[in-house]
C-alpha cells in the first residue's frame, strides 16, 4: 500500500488485470483502518461515471469500529488510463476479477473475518449479483446498497419492447459503438459545489454529463437486469436505500434538489425483494440519486438507518 491522493490516513494499491483489446488495464484498492483494529471491513463500490472520494462515507464505518475499502474499478476513476474507453465493459462480470482480489486482500491478507459491501447504483448492481454467484464461498455477510440500479428509468415500452431490441442488435454487433444517449447535468448540478452542491470531486473522472455509452455496455446492463428480475438468491441480509421520488426532467429544477434525477425510486424498491431472502428497503424523503451525498440531514438520516440495520444484522 501506498499513500492515497487523498493523503494519510488513506492508502491504496494497485491490482494488475492484465489486458484487454485496449490494453493493460489495473483496479485501484483504497483503505482506511479505523483508530483501533478491526475484524469487520467494508468495501465500497462505486456507481457508472464515479469514483471513490466520499471520505465522510469511510468515516461513518471508521467511527463504527470497521476498516474501510473502496474500488476503483477497472477504466474508472484512479484506474482510468489514457487508451482506456472510459468506464466502458461488455459484461458485468468483468469486474469479478478486481472484487475477488480486493476480498482476497481484505480477508487473507489484511486479517478480517465479516465483510459488508455497500454498492451505489451501478455499483449496487455489480455487487449484488457478485454476492448471488459467489453465495457459496461464504466470504460475504451483509450488503448495503444506495440506490440500486435494478431497472432503468424509463417508459415501459422502452424498458421492455424497444430498448432491449436495440440493445441486442447493437450489443452483439458493435459493442463499441457510442449511442446517442446518456447523462444529463442534472444529477452532477445537484451534488457538485460550482453549481448546488456540497461536494468537491475531479470532474475528469466524473463528469456532469458522464462519458459516452456504448452499445456494448447498454446490452450488458439490460441482461444484468434480467437476471435480476427472474429473482437472484443473495443468502446475506441486505438493506437498499433510495429518495421517496425521482426527478423526471432532463433540465435543472429547484425539484432536483430533493430527488433521484438519475432512477426510478419506484423500480428500485419494486426489485428489492428478488434479491434475496432477507431484504430490507428504505425509502428518504428528499433524497438524491447518491443518498450519502444528499443535504445533510437526508444523509444523516440515511447513515442512521444503516446504522439500525448494522445493529440488527452485524451485530
Amino acid at each position: 500500500m501506498e499513500t492515497d491522493l487523498l493523503g494519510t490516513p488513506y492508502e491504496r494499491h494497485t491490482i494488475d488485470l492484465g489486458s484487454d483489446a485496449e490494453g493493460p488495464l489495473t483496479a485501484t484498492l483504497i483503505r482506511r483502518r479505523g483508530d483501533k483494529p478491526a475484524r469487520t471491513a467494508v468495501l465500497y463500490i462505486h456507481g457508472f461515471v464515479d469514483y471513490f472520494f466520499q471520505t465522510h462515507l469511510a468515516d461513518f464505518f471508521a467511527e463504527r469500529g470497521l476498516d474501510f475499502y473502496a474500488i476503483d474499478l477497472r477504466k474508472y476513476g484512479r484506474s482510468l488510463q489514457a487508451h482506456h474507453s472510459p468506464n466502458h465493459c461488455v459484461d458485468l462480470s468483468e469486474y469479478y476479477d478486481e472484487i475477488d482480489e480486493a476480498v482476497r486482500i481484505i480477508r487473507e491478507d489484511d486479517g478480517h473475518d465479516r465483510l459488508l459491501l455497500n454498492g451505489h447504483s451501478t455499483g449496487g448492481l455489480i455487487a449484488t449479483l457478485w454476492a448471488h454467484d459467489r453465495r457459496d464461498a461464504g466470504v460475504v455477510d451483509g450488503l448495503v446498497l444506495n440506490s440500486p440500479f435494478l431497472d432503468f428509468n424509463a417508459p415501459w415500452l422502452m424498458r421492455k419492447a424497444i430498448g432491449p431490441a436495440l440493445a441486442e442488435v447493437g450489443g452483439r454487433w458493435a459493442p463499441d459503438r457510442k449511442l446517442p444517449m446518456g447523462l444529463n447535468a442534472v444529477h452532477g448540478s445537484s451534488i457538485h459545489r460550482d453549481h448546488y452542491g456540497e461536494w468537491d470531486y475531479d470532474l475528469s473522472w466524473k463528469p456532469l454529463t458522464g462519458f459516452p455509452v456504448r452499445a456494448g455496455w447498454l446490452l450488458a446492463i439490460r441482461r444484468a437486469h434480467a437476471r435480476v428480475h427472474a429473482g437472484l438468491d443473495v443468502r446475506v441480509p441486505i438493506l437498499v436505500g433510495c429518495s421517496a421520488a425521482s426527478y423526471k426532467r432532463t433540465r435543472w429544477h429547484d425539484d432536483a434538489r430533493s430527488a433521484d434525477s438519475v432512477l426510478d425510486v419506484d423500480q428500485i424498491a419494486r426489485w428489492t425483494p428478488a434479491l434475496g431472502m432477507c431484504t430490507t428497503l428504505v425509502r428518504i424523503e428528499g433524497g438524491l440519486h447518491d443518498l450519502a451525498l444528499s443535504p445533510e440531514r437526508v444523509r444523516k438520516q440515511w447513515f442512521a438507518e444503516t446504522a439500525r440495520w448494522m445493529t440488527a444484522y452485524l451485530a
